[in-house]
């Protein structure tokens, strides 16, 4: 460790030559100077020093030791001037947050005053390296154990992505796994389809790591999505970690599930008012209520015209239109109840086919299925011709050729990968056929 008190005491055994270092001092004050953050009281609790009683120079050098292996402090040095210590601090530059990532316990101010009880340095803060943060860390292993949790805690600094720069330090459980737990959800006169749908993202939720943030918020967004998409457009979700006696270790998968208890406030059920397509689209408003099941008047029940909102998709994606976006935009009547949709359309540029490839046949239906391709490089992109292709009855006006194909694709499962590049503004497609004998199941 870098931090050293040899130049301290050097310049100390100037400062005060008269006092030897078997000899003792009574100092009737105690003063701190550099660290206004932290206060004189934590500073003496964590030195163990005290005004009014006698300590020798060997006695004090351990004590301001202390605070030196704490890892808060990159220097210090002290001073005796007449009945007062005056102790001179430079805090480190090194000192980060505390972030509990995945504790399976709730973190928040009752623990961290836990934690500053046992180390008055403590408020919040930790440095990259020092007694403090090998001290936070062991003491949360035992806060766990104390609750039946045996568990291993790391502690690691954050790099924020953005900043490029440690701006945390995390302190998490290693060993064991800490997973998502049973998922109790409070929906007041769901419907057994409702009921049923919260069943199944709660069963897909659970088992899935713990984190102490971003697992509460990836259970609000879920069923915020299931009820909202279902015309609870006010729904209210809240996700609510539950005591920690109710944690429990799973000896079978040797993990810490964490339980959480759901409370979910629907709110009103909301009609559509209307659904109207943007001026100028590529799709008739005919054709798009032709395609969507979801009409004026019906609960406002998203499910119902996401197939339409592809059929646009796919219109645009057969013109070349490979990156449209198609955006739905709600203007709610709260008084009301009622919901009026807009549907607008960002095309994007047009893209041409680029490079056809063939896989898993052989070299002559290759150059067969090549012959009869009616898309060729630089022909505006058509999505819907790819598959098309294979269930066209007339590929070539070569008869035997066409029935060949036709044998062939009857006995066969095609995919196909897309490679869409944006610089040339090409899409390249890769043709996958595969025996329908050995086709996955």
């Amino acid at each position: 460790m870098r931090r050293s008190l040899l130049l301290a005491a050097a310049l100390c055994a100037l400062l005060i030559p008269r006092v030897l270092p078997a000899q003792s001092f009574t100092p009737r004050t105690i003063e701190f100077t550099g660290a206004p953050a932290i206060p004189t009281a934590d500073l003496l609790a964590a030195s163990q020093l005290q005004p009014g009683r006698p300590i020798t120079m060997d006695q004090l050098r351990a004590h301001v030791q202390l605070l030196i292996d704490s890892g808060l402090f990159d220097d210090l040095h002290y001073n005796i001037n007449g009945p007062a210590l005056v102790i001179a601090l430079t805090p480190s530059t090194q000192v980060f947050p505390a972030r509990f990532v995945n504790l399976p316990i709730p973190a928040g101010p009752a623990l961290d005053a836990q934690l500053h009880a046992q180390f008055p340095l403590y408020h919040g803060r930790v440095p990259a390296d020092g007694s403090l943060l090998t001290g936070i860390r062991t003491a949360l292993e035992q806060i766990l154990s104390a609750h039946g949790l045996q568990a291993t805690i790391r502690a690691v600094p954050f790099t924020d992505p953005k900043a490029q720069a440690i701006t945390a330090m995390d302190f998490s459980v290693y060993i064991p796994d800490v997973l998502i737990g049973p998922i109790h959800i409070d929906a007041p006169a769901a419907t057994p389809e409702i009921a049923a749908g919260l069943q199944a993202i709660a069963s897909q939720l659970q088992g899935q790591p713990y984190d102490r943030i971003g697992s509460p918020d990836l259970i609000r967004t879920s069923l915020l999505v299931y009820y909202r998409d279902r015309g609870f457009l006010d729904c209210a979700v809240q996700p609510t970690l539950q005591p920690a006696v109710e944690v429990a270790i799973d000896q079978v998968a040797h993990a810490i599930r964490v339980p959480f208890a759901v409370s979910v406030q629907p709110g009103p059920l909301y009609h559509v008012a209307s659904i109207q397509l943007a001026p100028g689209l590529a799709v008739t408003q005919a054709a798009f209520d032709t395609a969507s099941t979801l009409r004026p008047g019906d609960p406002a029940d998203l499910t119902r015209i996401r197939p339409a909102l592809d059929f646009i998709t796919r219109q645009y994606r057969d013109t070349g239109h490979v990156r449209a976006q198609v955006s739905l935009t709600p203007s709610i009547d709260r008084a009301h109840a009622t919901v009026a949709y807009t549907i607008a359309v960002d095309p994007g540029p047009v893209y041409n086919m680029g490079r056809l490839a063939i896989e898993n046949v052989s070299g002559t239906l290759r150059g067969e299925m090549l012959a009869a391709w009616k898309m060729p490089a630089g022909a505006v992109f058509n999505e819907s011709a790819i598959m098309a292709f294979f269930s066209d009855r007339k590929l070539s006006s070569d008869r035997k050729l066409n029935d060949d194909l036709l044998r062939t694709f009857a006995t066969v499962n095609p995919k196909y990968i897309l490679h869409i590049d944006d610089t040339t503004k090409t899409v390249s497609v890769d043709l996958i056929l595969t025996a329908k004998s050995q086709a996955p199941q």
